[in-house]
């Protein structure tokens, strides 16, 4: 089974402006190899999801990501720069020694349009 490429975009603090408030920019990194899935829409009610926040697709990343944490990313699919995905919560890969599979990490994300 192979993946395919997405982007991630991450807001990165790049220095402070004269009022001493921080200025950010974007920084982009091609990640290849990754499932793409569609949630399990039962979940919404669950007590794990006392807010009911939906999730649109699931993102699996490979074992070998080595970038940095996805809180507040925002994920580029299929080069739909207009439409991207935006990672919930705190995403961490699945550790213990398991290794059954290329992909460790399941991180969701949402779509809003507007």
């Amino acid at each position: 089974m192979r993946g395919e490429t997405i982007t991630v975009i991450r807001r990165v603090q790049s220095g402070v402006d004269e009022g001493n408030n921080p200025v950010y920019e974007e920084q982009r990194e091609a990640i290849e190899n990754m499932l793409v899935d569609s949630p399990d829409s039962t979940d919404a009610d669950e007590p794990n999801r006392p807010d009911g926040m939906r999730v649109d697709a699931v993102f699996r990343f490979p074992r070998d990501y080595a970038g940095g944490p996805l809180d507040g990313c925002r994920i580029i699919l299929r080069g739909d720069e207009e439409h991207p995905y935006h990672v919930v919560g705190h995403p961490i890969p699945l550790d213990g020694g398991m290794r059954p599979t290329k992909w460790n990490m399941n991180v969701e994300a949402t779509y809003t349009e507007g």
